[in-house]
């Protein structure tokens, strides 16, 4: 399938994601890596690797897909999101040359998954939104395989791409920018109910395990009410059991002027998820075992403790059930 259209004057409009960049032969879209080369819109960064590491499945972070089990991790370059603060922004906002990366065919990434004994891959560093075709060959070699496979993702995608590429993966890590469309148009150059169709796509049209992670900037997307709002708005399409992470911000790329997420921002909004009801709400990005630890929606029992990203204390039973009251746990374990 093309995801682009052609239009009379030879211009080219690219279908991957809402932007539907209009490009004229030579022309990149926004996120650097589609360029029109006059007769279709070519995809540059094919295999052509940033980073690809080996890391603990909890720095996705995923807390409730097969904890404590290794994962490949793997990204290229560009992005289709405009974020300010992004952690990521000498691979996904330079414009590279993809000759000068390596270049790792899916086979390989494969065999380097075997060779490790890991359990799953990431598609992450920057959006696999952007290299959805390279994701998904190496995830079909994958599931051939029986590795299972992760996109994390910021969610900013058109409907035929979002079903390609979601509908293939086992979990996935949506990463909630803000809960104001204000925020996405003014930090993310973004639209916010995209982000929501997908999350709702994700959770009523896939079997894969969805969790949401919200970068918390002090002034920005912090107000008591919005979490609110946007906590309310996951019980009511997503559900109670899908956990919920509130991840610190450190100072970067054009918010060099913003101060580190303060633990007592990031404790309110953690209380507030809880009082809306969501039963697994996690701080990340600092340094805190209480609040990083799962616990039994019903008795409160501590399930699994996690000191950063290692899992100190793991309390379920072989099916994924509390040893105190046989509540099971929400998630993939087994």
């Amino acid at each position: 399938m093309e995801y682009f259209t052609k239009l009379d004057d030879n211009v080219l409009i690219c279908e991957v994601c809402p932007r539907r960049c209009h490009l004229r032969k030579g022309q990149s879209g926004f996120c650097h890596i589609r360029v029109n080369s006059g007769s279709k819109i070519e995809f540059l960064s094919y295999g052509h690797i940033t980073g690809l590491a080996i890391d603990p499945i909890e720095k996705k972070p995923l807390f409730h897909f097969f904890p404590s089990t290794k994962i490949l991790s793997l990204g290229t370059y560009g992005c289709n999101m405009g974020c300010k603060f992004c952690q990521n922004y000498t691979t996904t906002k330079t414009r590279l040359n993809p000759y000068d990366l390596p270049f790792v065919a899916p086979k390989e990434v494969v065999r380097a998954v075997r060779d490790n004994n890991c359990k799953s891959i990431a598609f992450t560093y920057n959006d696999p939104v952007v290299f959805f075709e390279y994701a998904l060959d190496v995830a079909r070699l994958a599931k051939n395989e029986g590795i299972k496979t992760v996109a994390v993702s910021a969610g900013y995608t058109q409907n035929e791409v979002r079903k390609s590429l979601f509908s293939q993966m086992d979990a996935i890590n949506i990463d909630l920018k803000a809960f104001s469309d204000d925020f996405y148009r003014k930090n993310c150059a973004a639209k916010l109910d995209v982000v929501l169709d997908t999350l709702k796509y994700i959770k009523q049209e896939t079997s894969a395990w969805l969790e949401i992670t919200t970068l918390l900037i002090e002034g920005e997307n912090d107000s008591e009410d919005e979490i609110f709002k946007m906590c309310e708005w996951i019980v009511n399409n997503l559900g109670k059991n899908t956990p919920l992470h509130f991840s610190a911000f450190h100072p970067a790329y054009k918010m060099l002027n913003k101060p580190r997420t303060s633990f007592e921002t990031l404790k309110r909004a953690y209380d507030i998820a809880k009082d809306c009801g969501i039963n697994y709400v996690y701080l990340g990005n600092i340094r805190d075992i209480l609040t990083s630890s799962t616990y039994c929606k019903k008795c409160g029992t501590l399930l699994i403790e996690r000191d950063w990203f290692k899992v100190t204390q793991y309390n379920l039973d072989e099916f994924a059930r509390c040893k105190m009251c046989h509540t099971l746990c929400d998630g993939i374990f087994i």
